[in-house]
């Protein structure tokens, strides 16, 4: 059974980018689609710099890291079917990237950091999905 068959994913969007200068933390914000709770995710400099490219639709003249595994992916004969966020532990999310070939049957579920995950998830225009328990901790924590 692939994860989140069974109801519990939530469809989610970007919320915001928060980019600062000089920091070496940037955030993410993820909102529900239909609903009122989001949170934070704390990144780095250049999945936040990817991000950022990815929606405001700028492409660097050479593929970076991103890109390139996206290009690859997409070579190799398969997309990015959605990314879920499916835990947090210890403040540390956990992300899933679903690979589906073009008949739509699933090829693989691959590990992946949730910053990395979501910026492959803006470029193949996929959907970002969120476990429910992930957005009940994460908004919890906040006081939501």
């Amino acid at each position: 059974m692939e994860p989140g068959e069974n109801g519990e994913m939530v469809d989610c969007k970007l919320g915001r980018i928060v980019i600062r200068d000089g920091a070496d933390r940037q955030y993410i914000y993820l909102a529900e689609q239909n609903g009122s709770r989001g949170f934070p995710i704390v990144i780095g400099n250049s999945e936040a710099l990817e991000i950022h490219r990815v929606v405001h639709e700028y492409e660097p003249e050479r593929p970076l890291t991103h890109r390139l595994t996206h290009d690859a992916i997409v070579s190799l004969g398969a997309n990015v079917k959605h990314v879920d966020i499916v835990d947090l532990r210890q403040n540390t999310f956990y992300a899933h990237l679903v690979l589906q070939n073009d008949a739509g049957d699933v090829l693989a579920v691959v590990d992946a950091r949730p910053s990395d995950a979501i910026a492959l998830a803006l470029r193949a225009r996929c959907p970002i999905r969120v476990a429910e328990s992930v957005l009940h901790k994460a908004t919890a924590d906040q006081g939501e």
